[in-house]
């Protein structure tokens, strides 16, 4: 009896997924300057002992500045590689294949986790600092959020080579696929709208 299209193989490129059950990034808001913890660890592995087919680690900074906030996973640092090769080692030794988010929050960064009021965070939070943001325009998200920086082209092009090294970094931890964030009002994603995109230049404008 064949099994159900769900629990059937999956042929990706080189891949082979068991199943096509797939674990989608999900921030967590529990690392350290990027740094994932024991606790990441043990919040991945049940999902590699679980029987997926694949599983996303979540939204991850190419930069600090490209988190959503604080205790957003990172990859813009050779420290960040330790952590998340043990959690890919993990699905590897249960047969479940690895992806990775890569992330850059753009004028949605440096905001407060859901749980303390996911407003942009102040300098009287008495946490962490709030960092500048940048956006293809000078336009925040609301009224209520800070003004972003309006990006040069030695901006996007950073932001390019960070997206870049982050993808190699990401290769050499082992991971079998790569995810690029292109929604949710994120920095790529607002370049393709003109509520957020005001530029003249050849990144913005129409297609």
């Amino acid at each position: 009896m064949n099994k159900p299209p769900l629990f059937s193989p999956f042929e990706i490129k080189s891949k082979t997924l068991r199943n096509r059950v797939v674990l989608s990034p999900m921030c967590q808001y529990k690392a350290k300057n990027g740094i994932v913890s024991d606790w990441h660890f043990q919040h991945y592995s049940r999902f590699a002992f679980s029987g997926l087919g694949a599983a996303f680690i979540e939204a991850t900074g190419v930069s600090q500045d490209g988190r959503i906030g604080h205790g957003c996973t990172g990859i813009w640092d050779d420290e960040h590689v330790i952590g998340l090769s043990k959690i890919v080692k993990t699905f590897k030794d249960y047969n479940c294949i690895s992806g990775i988010q890569l992330a850059h929050a753009g004028r949605k960064a440096s905001f407060l986790r859901p749980w303390d009021g996911a407003s942009p965070i102040t300098k009287d939070d008495n946490k962490e600092p709030p960092w500048q943001t940048i956006g293809p325009s000078a336009i925040p998200i609301n009224n209520h959020s800070p003004v972003p920086k309006e990006m040069t082209i030695e901006d996007i092009e950073r932001v390019k080579n960070d997206f870049k090294t982050a993808g190699q970094r990401a290769n050499l931890i082992g991971f079998d696929m790569i995810e690029i964030h292109g929604a949710h009002g994120y920095l790529l994603h607002s370049f393709f709208s003109p509520i957020s995109n005001k530029r003249i230049d050849k990144y913005g404008g129409t297609f």
